[in-house]
């Protein structure tokens, strides 16, 4: 779509750039499709695009086959969209993308994401669409020159800073072109950049409470001239501090922007070690017969070898929206790793009743204390691993503390959403969460 093209369509609808949105064409088709091929499209993908505009990466995508969404705040331009690409594999939003809500598209992965950012909402845009729980693995996102080389920053360089490690806690960054204001009508009065953001593998780095990450790293980088040690005092004392920085090899003055990424984890999880629970293969659970009557008490790696009737719980929180709370199971797990489950679920131990059990698996696993109701029973089978499974209620809008070492990620879903994506997407969940679900869903 050239220059002429534009200035001919913007007639036709009657409309033009508002600097309000922040509206700026790529008119180069070269440089269109050189960005679109680097989402690395395969049928069927879904692509989710942040301000469309007139199409001009909308056109390169569909060449491909794919299904897209297509969000567009301005009205001329999202009408013009719709008539444009009137077809089942698009949809077009009228709206601010910053209310599109990213998780819908779990039920339609693989999805990735495109667009060409307003600078004025670059920083907003881009923690909604990375913000866990993320559906997305790959997105080529155009933005200002300078967000550009501070998202993908290394150590040792002024642009590196909070904003580039908490970012590269999840996603893997790279800086691809730089674009000069002529590729744009109107053009801007900075460069922009194309910014290619992979997501990374669950274990590609040490596991680590992300919220407590992103608290230390900003607090280190707010006085981005003092040393580390100094600027930390508010989580520990000198001698903490100085050992969690000798401990991987970081000398006593240094400063924030010479902390890796590696090394602010390690640093982080010395301040405030995670709290391992469960998972012993030793530990001792209730082994039930096939009525649910006691028998003894064995140890959990010889009750999963031999297939023996135990008992277990699911607790299932929901928040004063009616959501429930799903957790992604961590990828160490021994059964079902990186599968979506409960919102927290565990094993009954010995001489431990179902009740005291929920409430206990709710506290290790989200950190959370709640009054829990049960709701539910599902007897024993195939599907649940051989447990007797009672189900908890919980309700809840306090924060969540996830255990990362059983816990990859987690959210807050609407039932209706999950009721489809266990019909389309089975595969995504463990079995026992499932039978758990539909066992109680009529009463939810």
């Amino acid at each position: 779509m050239n220059i002429t093209q534009i200035m001919s369509i913007l007639g036709e609808i009657g409309a033009s750039p508002r600097k309000s949105f922040g509206q700026n064409f790529l008119h180069d088709r070269n440089i269109a499709a050189w960005i679109v091929g680097k989402l690395d499209l395969e049928p069927g993908d879904h692509i989710i695009e942040i301000g469309s505009g007139l199409g001009a990466l909308t056109e390169e995508m569909l060449r491909t086959g794919v299904s897209a969404t297509l969000l567009e705040k301005d009205r001329a331009f999202a009408e013009y969209l719709r008539k444009k690409f009137a077809s089942a594999k698009i949809e077009v939003i009228e709206g601010d993308a910053l209310e599109y809500d990213v998780r819908r598209d779990f039920l339609r992965r693989p999805a990735k994401v495109i667009g060409n950012l307003p600078y004025y909402a670059s920083s907003p845009l881009l923690f909604h669409f990375c913000a866990d729980p993320c559906p997305y693995d790959r997105m080529v996102l155009t933005v200002q020159k300078e967000m550009a080389d501070r998202l993908s920053a290394s150590p040792g360089t002024k642009e590196y800073g909070s904003l580039t490690v908490i970012v590269q806690h999840r996603w893997r960054v790279a800086k691809l072109k730089t674009l000069a204001p002529s590729v744009f009508l109107p053009k801007p009065r900075v460069d922009s950049a194309v910014l290619l953001m992979t997501r990374r593998d669950a274990d590609g780095l040490e596991e680590v409470d992300s919220v407590w990450l992103a608290e230390v790293v900003r607090a280190g980088f707010s006085k981005r001239r003092k040393q580390v040690r100094n600027v930390l005092r508010l989580y520990g004392n000198s001698e903490l501090i100085l050992g969690a920085l000798n401990s991987v090899g970081l000398p006593p003055t240094v400063r924030a922007e010479d902390i890796s990424l590696e090394k602010w984890i390690k640093v982080v999880n010395v301040l405030r070690p995670p709290v391992i629970h469960g998972a012993n293969p030793d530990e001792r659970l209730t082994v039930v017969d096939q009525n649910n009557e006691v028998l003894e008490s064995l140890d959990r790696r010889t009750i999963h070898r031999e297939n023996l009737y135990h008992r277990a719980t699911h607790i299932f929180i929901f928040n004063r929206l009616g959501e429930l709370f799903l957790q992604k199971r961590s990828h160490r797990k021994d059964n079902f790793p990186s599968l979506w489950d409960s919102s927290a679920a565990g094993h009954v131990d010995a001489g431990e009743g179902y009740l005291e059990c929920a409430i206990r698996e709710v506290r290790e696993e989200i950190g959370l204390d709640c009054s829990l109701s049960k709701i539910g029973f599902v007897p024993a089978s195939e599907r649940t691993g051989n447990e007797f499974v009672e189900i908890y209620r919980g309700n809840s809008d306090c924060p969540l503390t996830l255990n990362v070492h059983e816990i990859e990620t987690g959210g807050f879903f609407c039932l209706s959403m999950i009721d489809r994506w266990i019909t389309e997407r089975p595969s995504d969940f463990a079995p026992g969460f499932v039978e758990c679900y539909r066992a109680v869903r009529p009463s939810l």
